[in-house]
């Protein structure tokens, strides 16, 4: 197997992975996206009945400090080590994802169409020009054939000049 055909396989193995991870995450909806209103860190140290400066004992920090890590949360202004620290003190996993609006493969396809009807269109009109435009009935069947082959994955995101 060549070295890009290679490539090829290791990017669709990943995209099908991660597309099943995000299936997931979608289809979990609303229930997993709503963030509490004061917050994850304050919800759950609520909910276990623990109070700021117990927290804060747990970190090994201050009562403001950790008072201004939950407000912190609340105004999406968190890093995420702190945010790692404050579930761990909590007995919690922080999950971190970036859950795609629809699957990898579509949004790679689309583009990749996109990409190869911008760069076609531009050989059109040079041909039309040249009075060499061809007709070619089944045009969309064949784009789609020829678009993997075409427009490398590495090609897909750059903006057109």
């Amino acid at each position: 197997m060549s070295n890009v055909a290679s490539r090829k396989s290791m990017l669709s193995v990943a995209r099908r992975r991660l597309d099943e991870t995000g299936r997931i995450f979608r289809d979990a909806g609303p229930r997993i996206r709503s963030i509490p209103s004061g917050g994850w860190i304050g919800a759950i140290r609520e909910a276990l009945g623990m109070s700021v400066q117990d927290f804060a004992d747990r970190l090994g920090v201050t009562r403001a400090t950790a008072a201004k890590l939950e407000a912190n949360e609340r105004r999406r202004t968190i890093q995420l080590d702190s945010l790692q620290r404050a579930a761990d003190a909590l007995g919690c996993d922080l999950i971190y994802a970036l859950v795609p609006r629809e699957p990898l493969q579509d949004m790679v396809t689309e583009r990749r169409m996109a990409v190869l009807k911008s760069m076609r269109r531009r050989t059109q009109q040079n041909m039309r020009l040249e009075a060499q435009e061809v007709d070619d009935p089944q045009q969309e069947e064949h784009l789609l054939a020829q678009a993997e082959l075409l427009v490398p994955d590495r090609l897909l995101w750059r903006k057109e000049k």
